[in-house]
């Protein structure tokens, strides 16, 4: 590749990735191979920023729902099938030094995730069941012509059943219930014969498997490409440290929310605040970070907001049907009736959202998957032409 003497051209070049160093290197710089090149990391940098500042805009209502975690699933998707064009256009850089040791930790972080994801699948699961204590509840007490003995002692049952779950998962928090079944394992058979890459690739977690280690092993080592490696890779490893970090934010933003094995959130996010995606990624954190130090969210099992509505809900109904008293005065029937229009309204909110978020993490499996597959079989053929 030709030197040019080109300081200016060459920072200007980069300004789409935030990384200023690139202001002071040497006069004697390569060129990218071509201007569309550049225009495409440009333009996936100032995407991925624009996703997660959308993702930051919301207000803290919205912070950590369902309805936040599939918005926030979705945005890792486009930022991954973004990269995936990327990097397959530019295939013949991959077996080059140093973008083969970049692309080589970066699948090395994608095989991490998908433990993650079986994780929080389980968790999911783990929130079903809940959703199902509430629904008893709701069968014992909704619509009614009266309330009597019968009905009150059913639902004390659903909720005390509820409440044991969800406290033993606080307590414990080292096992589930269920081990985790794979995500569409036929089908994984079916769609690749390329497992055989996979050195470590495990459909389940174990009973000792940790969150809070895998997170601190996809996040291990994850620092801003150097300006020699940046000009020596075309800027290709800025794409993939972005997705690296991208892929750690969301995994344990994952974590943060869901249940899941052996929960913590002490993971540092360092990156420097000139990567144009750094500041909603920051502020998000540090937002997540808040609202697990409240006093009522600190030994909570997950930081969903529907977790949070489930706790309230069940503490509410579970102090008013111990204090009932037979036959019921009309003061209090109306209480329990107007406990069961909030219970519902969880419920449904919770019943609605979980089957979307299921499907969501498991097409982020899949596709993790199918980039870490088809990215080796890539690196495999460019070696055999060599």
């Amino acid at each position: 590749m030709p030197a040019t003497d080109c300081r200016e051209a060459s920072s200007a070049s980069f300004s789409g990735f935030g990384f200023s160093i690139l202001n002071r290197l040497p006069d004697q710089v390569h060129s990218m191979d071509s201007p569309s090149q550049e225009i495409e990391l440009e333009s996936f940098q100032k995407q991925v920023a624009e996703r997660f500042n959308d993702l930051a805009a919301v207000d803290s209502d919205e912070l950590l729902s369902i309805s936040w975690i599939r918005k926030l699933l979705h945005a890792y998707i486009c930022c991954q099938e973004e990269f995936r064009l990327i990097v397959f256009k530019n295939k013949d850089f991959l077996n080059r030094h140093p973008m083969d040791r970049y692309i080589s930790e970066f699948f090395e972080r994608i095989i991490k995730a998908l433990d993650v994801c079986n994780a929080i699948r389980d968790g999911i699961e783990k929130i079903r069941q809940w959703q199902m204590q509430l629904e008893i509840v709701l069968c014992a007490l909704d619509n009614q012509r009266s309330l009597g003995e019968g009905q009150i002692r059913r639902a004390k049952k659903a909720l005390i059943d509820l409440d044991i779950g969800m406290l033993d998962e606080k307590e414990s928090n080292t096992t589930l219930a269920r081990r985790n079944r794979s995500f569409g394992r036929n089908n994984m058979a079916k769609e690749s014969t390329s497992l055989g890459h996979f050195r470590s690739l495990s459909w389940s977690v174990s009973r000792s498997w940790s969150a809070a280690r895998q997170l601190q092993a996809i996040g291990n080592n994850l620092v801003a490409p150097r300006a020699n490696e940046i000009i020596a890779t075309n800027g290709l490893n800025v794409a993939v440290f972005t997705m690296n970090y991208v892929l750690f934010f969301v995994m344990w933003a994952l974590v943060a929310a869901i249940p899941c094995q052996d929960r913590g959130l002490q993971s540092h996010f360092l990156v420097t605040r000139q990567f144009v995606w750094s500041i909603p990624i920051i502020s998000l954190h540090d937002r997540i970070l808040e609202e697990s130090r409240k006093r009522d969210r600190r030994n909570s099992c997950g930081l969903l907001k529907e977790i949070r509505l489930i706790e309230k809900c069940a503490r509410h109904m579970n102090e008013l049907t111990y204090s009932v008293h037979f036959p019921l005065n009309e003061l209090k029937e109306e209480e329990i009736k107007e406990r069961i229009r909030e219970l519902k309204g969880v419920h449904g909110a919770v019943k609605d959202g979980l089957d979307p978020l299921v499907r969501q993490v498991r097409e982020v499996f899949c596709r993790i998957v199918r980039i870490r597959t088809d990215g080796l079989d890539s690196i495999g053929r460019e070696n055999s032409r060599d």
